[in-house]
């Protein structure tokens, strides 16, 4: 009761607490990010060994297993290991438990593969390990297209062109494109030629290697200058490779263009894009984990004109996926069923209370309510998602009962011709004890949550802090900033609830007259349904067995219903599905796969 009274006492403090609380909301709200999930920080490390024209089951034999067998002794906080062997690849996921430290796990993994390059294959080079984030997900494909570049061209301005300036957006990563053809400099050999030269591919390789060089010959000091000499055996026009001798054979020199060609080509292809039924290239956008969906796409779309400047004209660079249209309409869902929420609450507390002012004071508590939570959320690092804002709007519901029991004892009190700060202490005085026992309540439900493990603890641990955080901050507003409000607003509406008001009052006006026409057939209502509880009382067993027959029946259809991880939803872009199947379909088709489980 003494913060009750502070408040009456104080009305001027906490008015501007309230103030705070909405300006401070309001700059949160702007600050935060916003993505369609919580961050899911699952800790798995990835090796990826690399040997090309290894088959996968060597590659699982000489690479992958020794270096699996090798973690499980040095590494610590294993919980299982997953590999994938194909065609000159091996990739190894360790999964963590969730209490390890990923940063001195990734330094063990690293540590351990660095040594294990002596066992393997000679010319194996280091592995690829990469930290794996579930929230680094793509949230935008771009499609390379044109009707006169070819794929090759496609691929390199994907590459060298688009990707490197699209690396400096913030919070946005661009892998390698897909599709296109790789551009190199291709030797096609002649077998022919080299069978009747008496060679072999191993010396074309061996005298291209050795003759296209650069190498550092050392310095000469001429006079006070001193000069670095390079040794340059690469020629600056691709055509001048075909020059270069391979071997004396019989007394004459072979020519590479005697045993091959020497061209500007692309290696084999292993995958391929098709948008609108043209071969095209796509290059993924990803998103750090703390990163903004939003924020990542409308960097990368205000980035794209001024690509395009430095790019042909007959490029088209056309988004093919963008997440944040998703998010965008997830966020606009969730918070356009809370403000119908709020709203109806409104019309009901009108309804019941037949006061203008009193839903005034029921509306600008929920919304406090909501930002404190956003506040507190954002202090303890989380975005604004669907699962936070799924929490919030379920606590609207819940919100206003607070505020709603506040006033309308207060109501009853004034009814009872107290005067209105008598009747407010009063009224929070006999609901202080019940109130905070029900706000308790619902948020113990919530405390289960917290106990949850793997990728539920990321997904509704979230939610579960927004509605915590909101029926705190609810239950502190209706001790604080409710009884200030109703100090201010409900003195012109006492005379409504004066003793015996119902029948002196005539010029309250239509919302008063409506209320007290609810209230005659709602009275009616409730004598109905004293009069059916009446009945189930003396019939008990019939009552007893018409629920546990609908128990029964209800426990019946979970057979049916079935069990997922999330509802079904309607992929944002069909086009992306088949692009994506499509690259999915070519990288099964690169090679057999071996898959193992540890």
């Amino acid at each position: 009761m003494w913060i009750v009274r502070l408040a009456l006492r104080r009305p001027y403090t906490f008015i501007v607490m309230a103030m705070l609380i909405a300006i401070g909301g309001v700059l949160t709200i702007a600050r935060t990010p916003v993505d369609i999930f919580p961050e899911i920080n699952i800790p798995v490390i990835s090796i990826i060994w690399q040997f090309t024209g290894l088959s996968p089951n060597e590659v699982e034999g000489r690479m992958v297993t020794i270096s699996e067998r090798a973690m499980t002794t040095t590494v610590n906080s294993i919980e299982h290991i997953e590999s994938q062997s194909l065609a000159g690849v091996g990739l190894i996921r360790v999964f963590f438990h969730p209490d390890a430290s990923i940063g001195a796990a990734d330094a063990e993994v690293t540590a351990i593969n660095q040594t294990l390059l002596r066992t393997m294959p000679p010319g194996t080079t280091p592995p690829l390990i990469i930290r794996y984030s579930a929230s680094n997900v793509p949230i935008l494909q771009l499609g390379l297209e044109s009707s006169t570049l070819s794929e090759q061209q496609l691929y390199d301005y994907g590459l060298n062109f688009i990707r490197t300036q699209l690396a400096t957006v913030q919070g946005a990563q661009v892998p390698l494109p897909w599709g296109g053809k790789v551009r190199s400099v291709m030797v096609d050999l002649h077998p022919e030629a080299l069978y009747a030269k008496g060679l072999s591919a191993f010396d074309v390789s061996s005298a291209l290697g050795s003759q296209n060089v650069i190498l550092p010959a050392g310095t000469a000091k001429i006079g006070p200058i001193e000069y670095n000499i390079r040794t340059n055996s690469s020629p600056d026009i691709l055509e001048t490779l075909n020059d270069l001798p391979v071997k004396q054979v019989g007394g004459a020199t072979v020519y590479m263009r005697d045993v091959a060609q020497v061209r500007d080509g692309f290696q084999v292809q292993t995958n391929q894009i098709h948008v609108d039924g043209r071969r095209s290239a796509l290059l993924t956008v990803l998103k750090t984990p703390t990163a903004s969906t939003l924020d990542i796409v409308q960097r990368v779309r205000d980035a794209l004109p001024r690509i395009k400047a430095t790019l042909p004209p007959e490029l088209d660079i056309k988004p093919l996926f963008d997440q944040s249209v998703f998010v965008r309409a997830s966020i606009q869902g969730v918070l356009r069923e809370a403000v119908i929420a709020a709203t109806l609450t409104g019309l009901m507390i009108l309804l019941f209370l037949g006061s203008c002012r009193s839903p005034l004071v029921i509306m600008v508590s929920i919304p406090l309510a909501i930002l404190v939570s956003i506040i507190t959320l954002s202090l303890f690092g989380e975005t604004l998602n669907v699962m936070t804002l799924g929490g919030l709007a379920l606590a609207v519901g819940i919100l206003v009962d607070d505020a709603t029991v506040e006033i309308e004892n207060t109501n009853r009190n004034l009814a009872m011709g107290k005067p209105v700060i008598r009747a407010i202490l009063d009224g929070a005085q006999q609901i202080a004890t019940p109130a905070f026992v029900a706000t308790l309540c619902i948020c113990i439900v919530f405390v289960p949550v917290v106990f949850i493990t793997g990728v539920g603890k990321y997904l509704f641990t979230p939610l579960a802090e927004a509605v915590v955080f909101a029926m705190l901050a609810s239950y502190f507003l209706s001790r604080t900033v409710v009884p200030t409000m109703v100090r201010y607003l409900l003195p012109a509406e006492a005379h409504l609830h004066a003793p015996g008001a119902e029948h002196t009052v005539t010029d309250a006006g239509r919302i008063w007259a409506v209320h007290q026409a609810f209230n005659r057939r709602f009275e009616r209502l409730r004598d109905g349904y004293a009069a059916l509880l009446a009945w189930a009382l003396g019939h008990r067993r019939i009552v007893a067995g018409v629920f546990a027959g609908f128990v029964s029946l209800s426990l019946g259809l979970f057979w049916l219903i079935g069990m997922d991880f999330f509802p079904r939803s309607t992929p944002a872009s069909s086009a992306c599905t088949s692009v994506a199947r499509r690259a999915r379909d070519s990288r099964k088709r690169s090679g057999v796969s071996r898959t193992s489980r540890t």
